[in-house]
């Protein structure tokens, strides 16, 4: 499972959703599938969006730019 795409593990995700909404339900390891593919989901859904801020720059009145990443993405490790 460690090669996959962000795509299969979105299918497999949604596979096992429609499963677990039929008559069957889900196997105790399916359910363990599922939690873990969904924790890497939102950690993957986290660290592109993560990278999409760090990389905002905004241009103040006076000109000058200002990298909102460098300014406010170290905030969470100080904290």
């Amino acid at each position: 499972m460690d090669k996959q795409t962000m795509e299969q593990k979105i299918a497999r995700i949604n596979e096992l959703y429609h499963k677990s909404q039929g008559e069957g339900g889900l196997t105790p390891e399916e359910k363990e599938e599922q939690a873990a593919l969904r924790q890497e989901y939102v950690a993957s859904v986290r660290a592109n969006l993560r990278g999409q801020l760090d990389s905002i720059t905004i241009q103040r009145e006076d000109g000058t730019m200002e990298n909102l990443g460098e300014k406010y993405g170290h905030r969470k490790s100080q904290s």
